[in-house]
């Protein structure tokens, strides 16, 4: 997987980098998936991951090449306060999301007749 940044855009206003890239997927053979470009992105542009939030990748039917969006954020909470909550259960892994979404196990408290 090589990743290209083909625009990036700073916003002063909401403190973030706005980045289009192009994802070259040929050994991998399928699109890569958001946490692997989150990586590579928070490696390229000297940060941490969880800065770095891809709101979309989208492959071009019939080729081995992906583009997309994502915003790299000053701060972590800058980030948490600014993409919305869809964005970001998308950009969480698989595992973590799981976690968050288990019913728990106690029963809730009934209210007294």
């Amino acid at each position: 997987m090589e990743i290209k940044i083909t625009q990036q855009q700073y916003n002063l206003l909401l403190k973030r980098k706005e980045v289009i890239f192009k994802v070259e997927h040929t050994q991998t053979k399928g699109t890569p998936s958001r946490l692997e470009i989150r990586k590579t992105l928070a490696e390229m542009l000297q940060t941490t991951i969880e800065a770095v939030y891809v709101k979309r990748v989208e492959t071009k039917t019939g080729t081995m090449t992906a583009t997309g969006e994502a915003n790299v954020y000053d701060t972590v909470e800058q980030a948490k306060m600014l993409e919305p909550p869809y964005i970001i259960t998308r950009n969480t892994p698989k595992e973590e999301r799981e976690e968050k979404t288990e019913p728990s196990t106690e029963k809730p408290a009934q209210p007294a007749p």
